[in-house]
């Protein structure tokens, strides 16, 4: 029996981080790995790095923003990029697939700027858009990962200071109820699972807040979450700070891994998710119900 591994980062500029990347990925060999804010253009996204690194990947990005990007052991199908609704596109945010029989969906939420702006707005109305992408296209009785950087800290042990951070656009009351309208499709975040109460775990430290790692001045709001089915066959997830305290590192670490079977003992800033291999094969036979 082996094991599914899935992990998510928030790279702030994949060529600014490959020192960090390619490393990660020989040492850990995830089956998956999700990254954001990649900010580059398509024609410069460096594939042959990692196809010499014995992964597959898919990407979109236009250049000095946002972008995403999965890289994957196995040849990802299905393959969508952006919204598929009457909106902004957004390819830049959002890339799914299918990997080894699990759809997985990767997401750069926009952050949203400021409360009372347009941005914030629209941050709002992607998540509502999110929440029908999943309806119109899942569900929530079969194998689906959702993960990302998705701009949102949902309880005040996912912030280090919830007191004076309360009403950022990232920790206020309506990003949790948007959060929670697309979780309410059956979505289980994979980290509160194995670490229900644990505090001081976070995902996100800013560059700009003096020894904000040493000083635990962080936010938990990379996050990797499951449908039911996926969630009962997860077997750990953790947060990986090595990536973080590297050598110019991303303002995020690699978030929660999570494991379905076998446990390694990573500590990654990647969300890590391992899945048991006797799910993924019994997921061959659920690929028609819940793909659209």
């Amino acid at each position: 029996m082996g094991t599914f591994r899935i992990a998510t980062y928030n790279v702030n500029s994949i060529r600014s981080r490959l020192h960090i990347i390619l490393p990660w990925l020989g040492e850990q060999q995830p089956d998956v790995l999700c990254m954001q804010e990649t900010k580059v253009a398509d024609v410069q996204f460096p594939l042959g790095e990692f196809e010499a690194a014995g992964y597959h990947a898919i990407f979109r990005g236009t250049g000095q923003y946002n972008g995403v990007a999965i890289v994957s052991r196995e040849k990802p199908e299905a393959i969508q990029y952006g919204l598929p609704d009457n909106g902004p596109p957004d390819e830049d945010r959002l890339i799914a697939a299918v990997i080894k029989g699990i759809p997985v969906v990767n997401t750069y939420v926009p952050q949203g700027r400021e409360r009372e702006t347009a941005q914030f707005a629209y941050k709002l109305a992607w998540f509502e858009r999110l929440k029908n992408f999943f309806a119109s296209r899942y569900r929530s009785d079969a194998p689906l990962v959702w993960c990302g950087d998705l701009n949102v800290a949902p309880e005040a042990i996912d912030v280090h200071n919830p007191k004076r951070l309360l009403g950022h656009v990232c920790f206020t009351p309506e990003v949790w109820e948007a959060f929670a309208a697309v979780r309410s499709f059956g979505l289980n975040d994979i980290f509160r699972k194995h670490h229900p109460e644990e505090a001081g775990r976070y995902t996100f430290f800013d560059y700009r807040v003096p020894k904000a790692v040493e000083r635990g001045l962080g936010w938990r709001v990379d996050h990797i979450l499951t449908t039911e089915p996926l969630a009962a066959q997860s077997l750990s997830c953790d947060i990986d700070m090595k990536p973080r305290l590297a050598e110019r590192p991303s303002d995020h670490t690699i978030d929660p891994r999570r494991r379905f079977h076998d446990r390694n003992g990573m500590t990654d800033t990647t969300l890590l998710m391992h899945l048991a291999r006797s799910v993924s094969e019994n997921l061959a036979r659920l690929l028609p119900p819940f793909l659209t």
